[in-house]
């Protein structure tokens, strides 16, 4: 149990049987009445969010979020498997559980999965990757100057936009949470 006095942004709570993330949170103390605490929540499987208001002090289910590493092997359609680095096992999940990090698997990379209950909710890649430009358009000579972008396709298929000097075949850092390039690698 966690008193509402003790949410933070992060923190991750059962609620009317659901996992929700707290997104946002304000302490509120009226001149008249009692104290409440005004929450924006996340909910974890679905993305939707919600915002509620708690009574200062009142407990709420902690949700305990366990954090697994795991290997990517490889996809087989809209599945992409994944083995469990302490047992061994392997896993299945959907595109729809990897959300946006599938663009940027690449094989035997490790990626995080999060579970609650035992049931695995999201998979997390890592934060920054370094990959390989497969196919660009050359810069031009002129343009180098302005600080112009242009598309790159990646070894994993995503399509990110990067400066004009990148060019084919150079390994380049990209932030997965946004889908930006960073720098050279």
């Amino acid at each position: 149990m966690i008193s509402t006095n003790d949410l933070r942004t992060g923190v991750t709570v059962e609620l009317e049987g659901e996992l929700y993330t707290v997104v946002d949170f304000q302490h509120v103390k009226p001149g008249k009445g009692s104290p409440f605490v005004r929450t924006k929540l996340k909910n974890v499987k679905t993305g939707y969010s919600l915002e509620k208001t708690f009574n200062a002090g009142e407990k709420l289910n902690r949700a305990r979020i366990d954090r697994k590493e795991m290997q990517y092997l490889y996809s087989t359609g809209d599945e992409y498997v994944f083995m469990d680095m302490e047992t061994y096992d392997q896993h299945h999940f959907s595109k729809a559980l990897l959300g946006e990090g599938v663009n940027y698997l690449k094989e035997s990379m490790i990626v995080s999965s999060l579970s609650h209950n035992g049931e695995v909710f999201s998979v997390e890649v890592p934060n920054f990757v370094e990959l390989k430009i497969i196919e660009t358009e050359p810069g031009v000579r002129g343009d180098r100057a302005q600080a112009g972008t242009k598309p790159a396709k990646l070894e994993t298929g995503a399509i990110v936009q990067v400066p004009l000097f990148v060019e084919t075949g150079e390994m380049i850092q990209i932030d997965t949470r946004t889908g930006e390039y960073l720098k050279r690698a």
